[in-house]
């Protein structure tokens, strides 16, 4: 199975009001359709982010209504080019499908996939419970003030650095297990 995919929202992830993280936030501006917009975001999670690219155990890609400016988020948080879920502009309400279009599109590719976005990604129901079937998914819906925090970032290098069957999912194939009755 291929590594997995860590679908990254930017508004209410990394963008946010009270970033935390224990240090001060960073300040600056993204430009989007000839608007500035102001962006502020804690420097000890984009330093969490780039390092879980450069260890390559997990494939970042952008999923956001920024996608067609990511260059800008980037340039920002210092980032590396990371891939994208799509390429165009799309308003909130078509981008809100296309991310649970993507999720879907990468379990049936039977990859693993991390979801990070505080509005789109389900936290309970049958849309939740078919993503996280078998233990193929990690979904985290931060608070859109807070955003991510260290905890989910130890969550989800934990969920990278662990296959579907070591304890996500089940037992791990062919692991010893005791005859029943034992």
């Amino acid at each position: 199975m291929d590594r997995p995919v860590w679908l990254l929202d930017v508004d209410g992830v990394i963008n946010v009001a009270r970033p935390g993280w224990g240090g001060v936030p960073r300040r600056g501006t993204a430009y989007s359709g000839g608007d500035a917009y102001r962006m502020r975001w804690a420097p000890a999670l984009t330093d969490r982010i780039r390092a879980l690219h450069r260890a390559g155990g997990v494939e970042i890609r952008w999923c956001s209504t920024w996608c067609a400016d990511a260059d800008q988020m980037e340039r920002l948080f210092a980032l590396p080019r990371l891939a994208r879920a799509w390429s165009g502009h799309l308003s909130a309400v078509v981008a809100a499908e296309a991310k649970l279009a993507a999720a879907r599109r990468i379990l049936a590719q039977e990859r693993r996939l991390v979801w990070t976005d505080d509005v789109e990604t389900p936290t309970c129901g049958p849309v939740y419970d078919e993503l996280t079937e078998g233990g193929r998914a990690l979904l985290i819906a931060p608070s859109p003030r807070r955003g991510l925090q260290p905890d989910d970032l130890t969550a989800i290098e934990t969920f990278v650095s662990t296959s579907v069957n070591e304890g996500l999912g089940g037992p791990a194939e062919g692991a010893d297990l005791p005859a029943p009755g034992r």
